[in-house]
């Protein structure tokens, strides 16, 4: 009997978590584990910890699979990375960083850096073509008019995965960071100053100054709306 130990990171974004089932398969040189529950609840920003047991040594694990289903009602969830500990100590990361939707399977491969070449295994050289054809059906190009730079071909940004779109979340926290400039520059002066400069040092100062100390109070007390 071989007990791996799995951590699994859900990412931090506010809509990171999810309420539906997902499971993980651990996918080694010599064999692969079964499916096995992680959790049926993740919240954003936590981790959740589990042991797998396995008949056999599973070997170097060169890949994991997630798998997601829903119960009721879909709820999309970001996965950040998943970590697995084998029973002679060696830790193999898997970084995920991607949305998973609706009834699906995701496989991860191990996140050191490898070339084609150093692919030996079947499975492996497999998981890399069908990447490489997700990503060309992906990322396919038309003209959108003549002398016009090529863009994707969809008729719509939700035609796109959700990988790929320029979300709302992140909308707002591009919104927040440049709200937050725009307080730290009115407050250095370098927005509605009526005179000029008298040096680049008079300007490092008077930033200098302000920042750590006064931007919090500002963002804190002055509504914005």
């Amino acid at each position: 009997m071989a007990v791996y130990k799995v951590t699994v990171a859900t990412g931090d974004m506010l809509e990171a978590g999810t309420n539906n089932s997902i499971s993980i398969t651990l996918v080694g040189s010599y064999g692969e584990s079964r499916q096995t529950t992680v959790s049926f609840l993740f919240l954003p920003g936590k981790e959740r910890s589990l042991s797998v047991h396995c008949g056999q040594d599973l070997g170097p694990i060169v890949l994991i699979r997630l798998h997601k289903w829903r119960l009721f009602l879909e709820d999309a969830w970001f996965c950040k990375d998943v970590r697995v500990t084998a029973p002679n100590g060696t830790l193999y990361r898997f970084p995920c960083y991607q949305w998973l939707e609706g009834v699906t399977t995701v496989e991860v491969r191990e996140g050191s850096g490898k070339k084609l070449v150093d692919d030996k295994l079947q499975i492996l050289k497999e998981h890399r073509r069908q990447e490489l054809a997700t990503r060309q059906e992906a990322y396919r190009w038309k003209n959108y008019a003549q002398g016009w730079p090529r863009c994707l071909n969809v008729d719509s940004i939700f035609e796109l995965d959700s990988n790929i779109q320029f979300s709302r979340i992140r909308a707002n926290n591009f919104t927040g960071f440049l709200i937050f400039q725009g307080a730290s520059h009115f407050l250095s002066g370098f927005l509605l100053r009526r005179t000029s400069w008298n040096s680049l040092d008079e300007m490092r100062t008077i930033f200098s100054r302000t920042q750590g100390r006064d931007i919090g109070g500002y963002l804190v007390c002055c509504p914005l709306s």
